[in-house]
């Protein structure tokens, strides 16, 4: 199965969830959810499976989990969807 890694920065306790373009280098996604309790995480995995059209389970954050910039792999598709 084909993945891609996407290196992110995450912008928590936004007014709603989505794409805010591109911050030093990285693809800034606004998030909802506060910073606490894992719960920015769970909603950007969510918010990326939805957005990719995969499930949640194929979603993983493999580096910066308590940190802005973060690094997350999704598996299931070989290009990522137009952000648009």
């Amino acid at each position: 199965m084909s993945s891609v890694r996407l290196e992110v920065y995450v912008q928590p306790r936004a007014t709603r969830s989505g794409i805010a373009g591109m911050h030093d280098g990285r693809l800034k996604i606004r998030i909802a959810a506060p910073a606490v309790d894992n719960a920015a995480n769970l909603e950007l995995i969510g918010f990326l499976a939805g957005h990719c059209g995969v499930p949640r389970r194929q979603v993983r954050i493999i580096g910066g989990a308590t940190s802005r910039r973060k690094l997350v792999e999704i598996e299931g598709v070989s290009e990522l969807p137009p952000w648009e």
